[in-house]
């Protein structure tokens, strides 16, 4: 009989670590094994989205500023996007994440170069401490979108 006892406690113990291992349980030293926690990438490819995001009429960036701009106080700041797509793209300018609609320092101005190409400027005229940070053109179309990136600081 206690042959049977010991043989059903080891069982029982078995069957127990493993229901715990299957649901996650810690072990010792309150470690994780397995995939919990670890990364895991899935690519999932399909021929239609490869024609959507590799598609050659897609807004691309040719040309921009350099990324740092050193400038000094009170002089003039200039960056430049020229971007090329087909739709010609939108060039959006942002700074610290924000998008620049107005002020009374700056100006932006585009240029069309043929059918599919735009040149954008951004002029900042007297440049102050508060025009320092991370500038932004970024260039959109219905297929891709490209950004660059200008640190300025005098």
């Amino acid at each position: 009989m206690n042959i049977r006892l010991m043989c059903f406690l080891i069982l029982l113990l078995l069957l127990t670590a493993d229901s715990a291992r299957m649901r996650g349980g810690r072990r010792r030293g309150g470690r994780r094994r397995g995939r919990v926690g670890s990364p895991r990438f899935i690519f999932y490819t399909s021929p239609s989205r490869r024609e959507y995001y590799d598609n050659p009429n897609g807004a691309r960036i040719l040309k921009s500023s350099h990324f740092d701009y050193e400038f000094y106080l009170g002089h003039k700041i200039v960056f430049l996007c020229v971007a090329i797509g087909d739709p010609r793209p939108r060039i959006t300018w942002f700074k610290n994440g924000v998008e620049l609609f107005y002020h009374p320092y700056f100006q932006i101005t585009e240029r069309l170069h043929g059918k599919n190409k735009l040149k954008s400027k951004l002029e900042i005229t007297p440049a102050t401490q508060m025009d320092s940070g991370t500038y932004e053109c970024q260039a959109n179309n219905k297929y891709a979108v490209d950004r660059r990136a200008f640190k300025a600081d005098f």
